[in-house]
């Protein structure tokens, strides 16, 4: 082997090291703990929201009003238990089949769609919610970010000396001390995540028992991505190589569950309270409370924590255990088909399991088997398909949602309109009905339907301002109605929304230019350019082009998200399913 001068590479990697370590982009505000001194919770948020706008460009993120009202409904039922309430989050599912979930900046927790549909209830999914709440109100991406920073100057110092000793000598032991400190360093960070994600699934643990769930999921979770990873032949899940396990790991979820349990479970379903052993729960015996009697197929309502953010809602804990699980599976055969490559595939899958499993012959499977037949244009079929099922369960607003968005395309209009009408008047400001409706109006492209269209979108634009598909519907009504300026705010907020900054504030621009604006109007358009301004410049800096929303983010050190096998178009411009 040829002699290689080590010392200016150890001088180089020392010097990277401690630059590393003292970052002057770095500030020092008090929010309660060391760790809380890397950044401000407003930089934190800006950083996670940041993130979520540039997947968006990219595609990445599965907008839907039904899955974001179910997600953001069970998310905030756990943060309501959780040591933080006060905190804000915001719930999202990431359009990737790997099995995987992840916890960003600012209480913003991303779940893969593989994720969902790998998981058998919903306590499961739960689970893994829990234990990325935990994750944030533990602060750990911060502690771990802290802990980088210190372990690196000592170490890198230790790696230095070894090197200049070595330096004059003929054998190895340079390059072995560089390999050995990279190592050292590496298995610090591994050891940090460790304990982090043994403290995750403690605090996840105890979230899901306040939160009316089995505490004993966490442990189930592990064993259902285990067979799952057996089944479909993978080495190790995503989800198992960012949050490591071995069996001390479950054997020690099992044993925290089983003392922390407050209520019976039969067959992953609440049952009854029978007491716990340690504190912070219900007293022995207790019953379990009341539940208000729902409709298992029940379209989630708004929930209080998604109309207000950072609410608790008093109901968030007292869900019927029954309806809530349906409603899960329900919307696990959502994802599956919305993400699914191939809509033809889907619906072989359904209609040939169907036929060879009777156990498969499930509502949640037939609602996956319409939502398909929709998606892949066999509309008379979905339509036949989407009718039986709303006939057998009268009343359950989901599935008549899918067969009125079914009659829609199929060209019903009179027939799905009377359908949207009534699911209108018995939901009245739910999200996913109102969208759906409102789209059909302006499919006629009329202005009068336009203008009913904005009455149905407008009261939801304070609650929902952060939805991309409600800011570009209710731009689409302003501009047939013939409100421009509305319209051209709505575009930009939507441009805004999906990572696209630039385009959104030149936009925004544009408009301060026309003559027509009134005092309200121009004022209300200047403040959101005073408040987008800072966020281009600083994207400007970085040396991000206008539409790419990969290059200089704000989210430094980039999400590592798997691109999507086939990029699926917009909302705007896709098939729609309901």
């Amino acid at each position: 082997m040829s002699k290689i001068n080590w010392l200016p590479v150890a001088l180089l990697a020392t010097c990277a090291g401690l630059a590393g370590a003292q970052d002057p982009g770095i500030r020092l505000p008090d929010i309660g703990s060391s760790a809380g001194e890397l950044a401000m919770p407003r930089e934190m948020q800006e950083y996670g929201a940041s993130m979520l706008h540039e997947m968006r460009a990219m595609n990445y993120i599965l907008d839907d009003p039904l899955l974001n009202d179910y997600l953001d409904g069970l998310g905030h039922r756990l943060v309501a238990q959780s040591d933080r309430p006060d905190l804000s989050f915001t719930f999202f599912i990431v359009r990737d089949n790997d099995i995987n979930a992840f916890a960003a900046p600012g209480g913003y927790i991303g779940a893969n769609a593989g994720l969902i549909t790998a998981m058998n209830r919903e306590d499961e999914f739960a689970a893994v919610v829990a234990h990325e709440i935990a994750h944030v109100t533990q602060q750990h991406l911060l502690r771990a970010y802290e802990d980088m920073k210190k372990s690196s100057i000592p170490i890198t110092l230790a790696m230095l000396g070894l090197m200049i000793a070595g330096a004059g000598r003929g054998d190895d032991t340079a390059p072995a001390a560089l390999m050995s400190g990279t190592a050292l360093m590496q298995q610090r960070q591994i050891n940090f995540t460790r304990k982090d994600e043994i403290e995750a699934d403690r605090i996840g643990i105890q979230t899901l028992a306040r939160a009316d769930f089995d505490p004993v999921a966490m442990a189930d979770t592990f064993a259902t991505l285990g067979r799952t990873m057996r089944v479909n032949g993978i080495d190790v899940p995503e989800f198992l190589r960012t949050h490591p396990v071995d069996t001390n790991r479950i054997a020690d979820a099992k044993a925290r569950a089983a003392q922390m349990t407050t209520c019976g479970y039969v067959n992953g379903v609440l049952d009854r309270c029978v007491g716990e052993s340690s504190g912070g729960g219900k007293p022995q015996g207790a019953a379990l409370p009341a539940a208000p009697v729902k409709n298992p197929f029940a379209l989630p309502a708004p929930s209080v924590a998604s109309t207000a953010p950072g609410a608790i809602s008093a109901n968030l804990s007292r869900l019927d255990r029954s309806g809530s699980r349906d409603t899960f599976l329900l919307m696990r055969e959502r994802v599956r088909v919305l993400t699914a490559r191939s809509p033809a595939a889907m619906v072989g899958y359904y209609a040939d399991t169907l036929k060879a499993d009777p156990a498969f012959d499930t509502p949640s499977n037939r609602y996956g088997y319409g939502l398909a037949l929709t998606r892949a244009r066999q509309l008379d079929r979905a339509v036949e398909e989407l009718t039986r099922l709303a006939e057998r369960h009268p009343g359950q607003a989901t599935f008549q949602l899918a067969l009125a968005a079914a009659e829609d395309h199929a060209g019903r209009h009179a027939e799905a309109e009377r359908r949207y009408s009534d699911l209108h008047e018995d939901f009245p400001g739910n999200r996913a009905i109102s969208l759906a409706y409102a789209d059909s109006l302006l499919s006629r492209g009329q202005p009068k339907s336009a203008r009913d269209a904005q009455n149905l979108l407008r009261p939801l634009l304070d609650s929902y301002s952060d939805d991309p598909d409600l800011q570009t519907s209710f731009a689409r009504a302003s501009e047939l109605a013939g409100d421009k300026v509305r319209a051209a705010e709505a575009y930009a907020e939507a441009a805004w929304l999906k990572g696209r900054a630039e385009d959104a504030l030149n936009q925004l621009k544009a408009l301060t230019k026309q003559d027509d604006l009134d005092y309200y109007q121009r004022a209300r358009v200047e403040a959101r350019i005073t408040a987008m301004t800072p966020l281009v410049l600083e994207l400007r800096r970085r040396g991000t082009k206008p539409g790419d929303p990969q290059q200089g983010s704000l989210t430094e050190p980039a999400l590592s998200v798997s691109r999507p096998e086939q990029p699926l178009s917009s909302r705007r411009n896709s098939f729609p399913l309901q």
